[in-house]
């Protein structure tokens, strides 16, 4: 199971003013299926270190991984490969200067921030831990992926329905919409 991480920012308005926010993920390539690992304007070793753990448990959404990928970011140190390693977990750092080849994250990064986070306002690191969780619930539950043939990779109920009336769902008061048939 292959399995790739990143980090991406956001700016959110906070009571000491405009603060960067980083957001740690986590992406299992062959179903898409992704993990917000944590946010955090001050992302450090330490910090790091307590997520991998998280990730890695016995019954943690990573414990059946054998790779991960990630790029030469300085966060991404070796204590943190380390607790990868010790159960089982290869890390794979990409090749200096090669953005491409997190593709399936990367990409994940733009739409995240193209059909959410770019259209808000965000006030207070709650505001975007809620925005995250509705575009993340949108793209694992209601939005089909062209990569997986155009399915909706864990859809809530079948979607093999080809009559009845087609209603619209919204989430974050209709910033992302979804069509499903009634039952």
């Amino acid at each position: 199971m292959l399995w790739a991480t990143d980090f991406f920012t956001t700016e959110v308005w906070t009571s000491t003013g405009l603060t960067t926010f980083y957001v740690l993920f986590f992406l299992h390539l062959q179903t898409r299926r992704i993990v917000l690992a944590g946010i955090t304007p001050f992302p450090n070793e330490d910090w790091l270190k307590q997520v991998a753990r998280n990730l890695t448990v016995e019954d943690g959404p990573m414990a059946k991984a054998r790779f991960l990928l990630h790029d030469r970011d300085a966060k991404f140190s070796k204590a943190f490969d380390d607790v990868f390693q010790s159960v089982g977990i290869e890390p794979l750092k990409l090749p200096p200067r090669s953005p491409n080849l997190n593709a399936f994250a990367e990409r994940w990064v733009r739409s995240v921030k193209d059909e959410c986070l770019d259209q808000l306002i965000l006030f207070g690191e709650r505001s975007l831990l809620h925005a995250l969780k509705e575009y993340l619930c949108h793209f694992l539950h209601e939005r089909n992926h062209q990569g997986l043939e155009n399915l909706i990779p864990f859809p809530h109920q079948p979607t093999d329905r080809h009559e009845g009336t087609v209603h619209k769902s919204e989430r974050l008061g209709g910033l992302l919409n979804f069509y499903q048939r009634a039952a």
